[in-house]
C-alpha cells in the first residue's frame, strides 16, 4: 500500500495512493465502513497502518479505484507526509563514494549518525531556502525508513517487524560551514527548509527487492549520481538495528539512509530524490541572499 499526505481544503489529510489515483482516508472510511484516523502521524502512531493494509490487499485497492471521489495524481497537491516526528537520525558517508566529496575516509566501524530537527521539514514542490550564512549547499537524494512502533534492543535479522515504509529524502548541507569544523555538522544541517520528505510512504509489501534499489540524487534532470543500496556500508537493516540499541525508536521515526553523492545547489535549481518504483520528490531551489537582492 502506498499513502501519502495531501492538501485539501485548506487542510493536510492523509490519502491512499492507488493504480487509479489518490483517494483520502477520509472517503476510504465511507467506502470500507470504517474510521481509521485521517493523519497519517496518527496512522502510523496507532498502530492503524497493518490494519489499512491487510484490507487494501483483500480487495480495498479494487473498491478505491472504483470510487467516485477518487482523484488524479495530476490535481493534488502533497504535502511533507507528516511534519513532527519525535527522531530524524542521517546517516553520513554511507556510500563510499560520497566520502569523496568531502574528502573524507567513509566510516566504517559504526554508522556516522546524526540528528535533524523537524523544523527542517517541507514537502514535494516546496522551496528548498540556501541560507544567508552559506556560499555552498548541497542537495541528497536518500531512501528513507518509517518506524511502525515504539522499539529498543532490535536484532538485525527482525528488522522489517518495526517498519512502516520506505518514502523518498533530500537532505541539505550547508557545506561550507561544516567544512570549517566538524563539530558545526548539527548547525550545517538543521538550516529551515533542509529536510524534503514525501511525497508517498509505500509498505514493505510492495518493495520486491529493497536491496537492488537505484537512488539517485538528480539535479536540473539530470543524475549527478546514482547508487544501488546494496552498495551501502551499512545496509537498512543494520542501521535500524544499531539505531534500536542507541535510543528507544517511537512510531513514525526516521532514518535517513544516506546518499549517493551530494549536488551543490543554487539559486532557480530543481531537485529531486529518485528511487526505482517511487514517485519522484521534487523540489524547487531559491537562494535567500539572491532574493534579497531583488
Amino acid at each position: 500500500m502506498r499513502l501519502s499526505t495531501i492538501k485539501l481544503n485548506g487542510t493536510e489529510t492523509a490519502a491512499i495512493v492507488t493504480p487509479g489515483g489518490v483517494i483520502p482516508v477520509e472517503s476510504v472510511n465511507r467506502i470500507s465502513r470504517k474510521c481509521w484516523p485521517i493523519d497519517l502521524f496518527e496512522i502510523i502512531q496507532t498502530g492503524t497502518l497493518g490494519e489499512m493494509n491487510t484490507w487494501y490487499r483483500a480487495g480495498g485497492c479494487t473498491a478505491l479505484n472504483a470510487a467516485d471521489t477518487i482523484l488524479s495524481q495530476k490535481e493534488v497537491n502533497f504535502a511533507p507526509l507528516y511534519r513532527h516526528p519525535r527522531k530524524i537520525w542521517g546517516i553520513g558517508l554511507n556510500y563510499v563514494d560520497h566520502a569523496g566529496d568531502l574528502s573524507e575516509k567513509a566510516p566504517t566501524i559504526a554508522p556516522a549518525s546524526f540528528a535533524k530537527f523537524d523544523t527542517t521539514i517541507i514537502g514535494p514542490g516546496d522551496q528548498i531556502k540556501i541560507p544567508l550564512q552559506s556560499d555552498k549547499t548541497t542537495a541528497e537524494a536518500e531512501l528513507g525508513i518509517i518506524f511502525s512502533k515504539q522499539c529498543k534492543d532490535v536484532d538485525e535479522k527482525d528488522w522489517l517487524s518495526v517498519v512502516a515504509g520506505f518514502t523518498t529524502l533530500i537532505d541539505m548541507t550547508a557545506e561550507d560551514i561544516l567544512r570549517i569544523n566538524p563539530r558545526y555538522l548539527t548547525r550545517s544541517k538543521n538550516f529551515d527548509t533542509f529536510f524534503s520528505f514525501g511525497p508517498q510512504l509505500i509498505t514493505p509489501d510492495e518493495i520486491n527487492d529493497l536491496m537492488s534499489l537505484k537512488v539517485a540524487t538528480v539535479s536540473n534532470g539530470k543524475i549527478h549520481a546514482q547508487n544501488v543500496v546494496s552498495n551501502m556500508t551499512f545496509p537498512p537493516s543494520y542501521l535500524v538495528s544499531f539505531h534500536t540499541k542507541v535510543a528507544t525508536m517511537l512510531p513514525g521515526d526516521i532514518i535517513c539512509t544516506g546518499t549517493p553523492r551530494a549536488v551543490p545547489i543554487k539559486d532557480g535549481d530543481i531537485v529531486e530524490c529518485r528511487i526505482d518504483g517511487f514517485e519522484p520528490l521534487v523540489n524547487p531551489v531559491i537562494d535567500l541572499k539572491a532574493t534579497a537582492k531583488r
